[in-house]
């Protein structure tokens, strides 16, 4: 198993999630967020926020734990639906899940997974 985790512009997600969503990957955590550094986009760049006083720029951040078999599928999807050509389309990282563990239940690994049935 894996965990995508995606830093987008916000103005992006939604036809991201409507072609996650339509491909079979319905569950998606999502949190607001604020992102600085070199791959900023300088035309999105906000007033700063009352929590991080210097320039930043919102994001959203997608976390999504797969099969390793879907990853590829998952990050093509991300990267088409968030590109723009600017600075500032985000990035995405994959990270290698250990365990999961099903809190009520205590099943773990892949097939507490949930998919989309479509």
């Amino acid at each position: 198993m894996k965990e995508i985790k995606a830093f987008v512009r916000p103005e992006e997600f939604d036809d991201m999630y409507a072609a996650l969503k339509h491909a079979g990957f319905c569950c998606v955590t999502v949190t607001e967020c604020e992102g600085t550094g070199k791959y900023s986009d300088p035309e999105r760049a906000e007033l700063p926020s009352l929590k991080v006083p210097f320039m930043h720029s919102e994001v959203l951040k997608l976390e999504i734990v797969a099969r390793d078999e879907d990853v590829d599928s998952i990050v093509k999807l991300i990267e088409k639906h968030g590109k723009t050509g600017r600075r500032g389309d985000g990035m995405i990282y994959v990270i290698n899940v250990e365990r999961a563990v099903h809190i009520r239940t205590g099943e773990e690994g892949e097939k507490i997974l949930v998919m989309n049935t479509n």
